[in-house]
């Protein structure tokens, strides 16, 4: 079941086009902080009644350290939804809403699209891709598309609505089960599509949302979307750089040198992809690297200099923390971010 409570808004803290954030106190008097989409839900206002699953709180989780507004009882049981839109997200479920895809009416398959993607494992490698790419091809229409693996609201990343409004990307489109960005998709293949005929990108970077899945297991994570995301944009014909997760200060074993998520990923493909070799990892980092690499389908190391773009990303005012470490204590996390972007703006440019 839903662990779902009934409070009261007891303050509005900070609304925009995104979400909402509130302090909700439960029946049993426990103040507590949530989130509201009101995209979902409706507007949401002071001492307004709702209902909240608190179950993500409750856990303490590392990235829901709050509630979610299941539903507004004061306000939101009026909503009309979204005018033609005919094709259900979330479907099924009772968060279930119909929007219109971006995708709608492309009838004709391409045979190749030949648009550069670069796949990201994490959240937190969007911005430095974003900056490196921008710097490099500041002229570039290149959009982002987020898929599974992490958060699904589009509206939960403040990251992406500051890249968008500083022009280091052009456009942001949720993929399916994703929802609630500018653009939504019912398929990866569908938004790739969409993004060359319809959008006129010019280059795209996929990944998740904020945060990431995991059960400490081999393949169950949402590192493992990777997977899926390169090999739909080889099929339809893109080249595919692919980010490696990287870090020189995660205490977990598994996440320190290269992530046991981006080593998965490079030993299931099926196709090569690039990969990029930041300058200035460990050498232990780029062995790593290097061994996971050395599959049969023959994937493309790529030696990337950002020693230079570093320091320019370091006063950006862009995030320099990834899970709670600052840039100068990860710096190998950010640098595999940035030769990323480094590539997918040299494939541009070609």
């Amino acid at each position: 079941m839903l662990e779902l409570r009934r409070g009261r808004v007891s303050s509005v803290d900070e609304v925009d086009e995104r979400v909402a954030r509130l302090v909700v106190t439960l029946e049993d008097g426990d103040e507590r902080a949530a989130i509201a989409y009101q995209g979902l839900t409706g507007p949401v206002e002071e001492g307004d009644d709702v209902v909240v699953n608190v179950e993500a709180q409750d856990l303490a989780l590392g990235s829901g350290g709050f509630d979610v507004v299941h539903a507004n009882l004061t306000r939101g049981l009026d909503g009309e939804g979204t005018p033609d839109a005919h094709v259900m997200k979330l479907n099924y479920t009772p968060l279930q809403h119909a929007v219109v895809p971006v995708e709608e009416g492309l009838e004709i398959a391409p045979s190749a699209l030949g648009l550069p993607v670069a796949v990201l494992g994490l959240h937190g490698q969007l911005p430095p891709a974003a900056f490196a790419l921008s710097h490099r091809a500041p002229a570039a229409r290149v959009g982002f598309l987020q898929t599974a693996g992490g958060a699904l609201p589009g509206q939960h990343s403040g990251v992406v609505a500051e890249l968008i409004e500083r022009g280091m990307i052009s456009d942001h489109v949720t993929v399916a089960p994703s929802f609630g960005g500018p653009h939504e998709a019912v398929t990866l293949e569908g938004a790739l599509h969409a993004a060359v005929e319809r959008l006129g990108w010019e280059g795209a970077l996929i990944g998740p949302g904020p945060g990431i899945i995991g059960s400490a297991s081999a393949f169950g994570h949402g590192g493992m979307e990777a997977l899926h995301s390169a090999h739909s944009a080889i099929a339809l014909g893109c080249r595919v750089t692919l980010a490696p997760r990287m870090s020189s200060g995660d205490p977990r074993e598994r996440h320190r040198g290269l992530s046991h998520h981006s080593a998965a990923v490079l030993a299931l493909l099926l196709r090569p992809v690039d990969v990029p070799v930041a300058s200035g990892i460990s050498s232990e980092a780029r062995a790593q690297l290097e061994r996971a690499a050395a599959t049969d389908v023959g994937h493309r190391l790529l030696g990337v200099d950002v020693d230079g773009l570093l320091r320019s990303y370091a006063q950006s005012g862009l995030p320099t923390r990834t899970m709670g470490r600052e840039l100068g204590e990860d710096e190998d996390f950010f640098r595999a971010g940035l030769a990323a972007g480094v590539v997918i703006s040299e494939m541009i440019e070609a």
